[in-house]
């Protein structure tokens, strides 16, 4: 059943990407492009995660249990570190320069074109190399 929700919850994000635009780099870089010729239409998607987010989570939390595992399984780290802030400046230059992060270039596989496909190329050269540097 967790396969089977996960799969669900996975149509509904990647038609969420697609119906919002978010597999549009163009849209995505207009978006980011505060200083330029910024395209704000994308703040409708960021506000709708965000209040879905603030309705359910408080609902959700507030259950003894989840529906189909016995515990939560939620973060507890807090701390902000050098790798954190590292990371964190990378990606969002690899956003900036694309238009892609991870969930939408996988839903834009589907478009035809090469750049998600080289987006997802690199994303796993670039994780597979940290996890060889790191060890």
């Amino acid at each position: 059943m967790q396969q089977l929700i996960a799969l669900l919850s996975g149509i509904l994000f990647g038609l969420g990407l697609g119906l919002s635009q978010m597999v549009d780099r163009e849209r995505v870089i207009g978006f980011l492009d505060i200083a330029g010729k910024w395209d704000p239409t994308l703040i409708f998607v960021l506000g709708g995660a965000v209040g879905v987010t603030l309705l359910s989570f408080r609902w959700v939390l507030g259950r003894k249990q989840p529906v189909l595992v016995s515990t939560f399984s939620m973060p507890n780290r807090k701390d902000i570190d050098r790798k954190l802030i590292t990371g964190a400046i990378i990606f969002g230059i690899g956003w900036g320069i694309t238009g892609y992060c991870p969930g939408p270039s996988l839903t834009a596989l589907v478009l035809g074109i090469w750049n998600p496909v080289l987006f997802v190329g690199a994303f796993v050269a670039g994780s597979l190399a940290y996890r060889r540097f790191q060890q």
